[in-house]
């Protein structure tokens, strides 16, 4: 079985006794627990094991790199030259793409900068992000899977993972890769918005007080980083909290008017204002 027919297999045992659940009376309610908790206990069970296989297939990775190295191939022509001085504009156009909240400018230009330095892991790293902003988490898969067979620690690679296990709603794998991005010291940029996305995590999950602390945590680490603004307007949001609501988000908008974030900031206070519904979604 493979691991996406695991998880079908699950969501189908849910979904069963969810929908139990919505007929059932109190000559139910024994039978029932006892299959929430068998249920709960199975699943629990299998993430402990995988988590243990994954563990394992460190070591694989491990022992592969202890492997002689082969012999030396004969020179090759060289049929690929790297420009990474000319890269590097194009690199640093798409982050302010992504920063800016433009991922499909963003492929743009990280593309252009790989055709001029082909597998550079920096670039690699900042193109699987606007992929995955642009919501193409397949694309943006094979992309952390080429950085990461490079370098297993990549901090971005490892941040970016836990947004799509976030998305997915894979909370327990999302929280293990944003933690470990969390502790690097090695890349700020991974820290920032590891803070974010773990705050967005506990929104998810309506735990508003921890959601607003790694949104703080945000803006202390980097205080251009307007999405935690709108984010810990959301969080009081949804909360019933409106003025403290009104005064995330007016902040975010004062801060940069013209920055996407900035711009979604004032809407929603303007909506507030008017006393009409916010929209808030992720």
């Amino acid at each position: 079985m493979t691991a996406q027919e695991l998880l079908s297999e699950l969501e189908e045992r849910f979904a069963a006794i969810d929908a139990r659940l919505d007929g059932a009376g109190a000559e139910d309610r024994d039978a029932l627990r006892q299959e929430i908790v068998g249920f709960f206990r199975e699943t629990e069970s299998a993430i402990e094991g995988l988590t243990a296989l994954k563990e394992r297939i460190r070591g694989l990775v491990d022992r592969y790199k202890a492997l002689p190295a082969p012999p030396p191939a004969a020179a090759q022509p060289q049929t690929i030259v790297s420009d990474h001085i000319g890269s590097s504009t194009y690199v640093e156009r798409g982050w302010t793409a992504i920063a800016s909240g433009d991922p499909q400018r963003a492929v743009k230009e990280l593309e252009r900068a790989l055709e001029l330095a082909p597998n550079d892991p920096h670039a690699e790293s900042l193109l699987g992000w606007a992929q995955m902003l642009r919501e193409q988490y397949d694309d943006a898969l094979m992309t952390y899977y080429k950085v990461l067979m490079r370098d297993p620690n990549n901090p971005l690679a490892r941040v970016n993972l836990g947004y799509i296990c976030l998305k997915k709603g894979i909370f327990g794998e999302a929280i293990e890769h944003l933690s470990r991005a969390i502790r690097q010291e090695s890349d700020r940029k991974a820290q920032i918005y590891a803070h974010l996305y773990m705050g967005m995590l506990y929104l998810e999950r309506e735990m508003y007080d921890d959601a607003r602390s790694f949104f703080g945590r945000t803006l202390e680490l980097g205080p251009g980083m307007l999405e935690a603004w709108w984010e810990t307007g959301r969080a009081y949001y949804l909360q019933g909290r409106l003025d403290e609501a009104a005064r995330a988000w007016r902040t975010g908008h004062q801060a940069n008017r013209f920055n996407l974030w900035g711009e979604r900031c004032g809407k929603a206070l303007a909506q507030l204002e008017a006393g009409e519904p916010v929209s808030v979604g992720a």
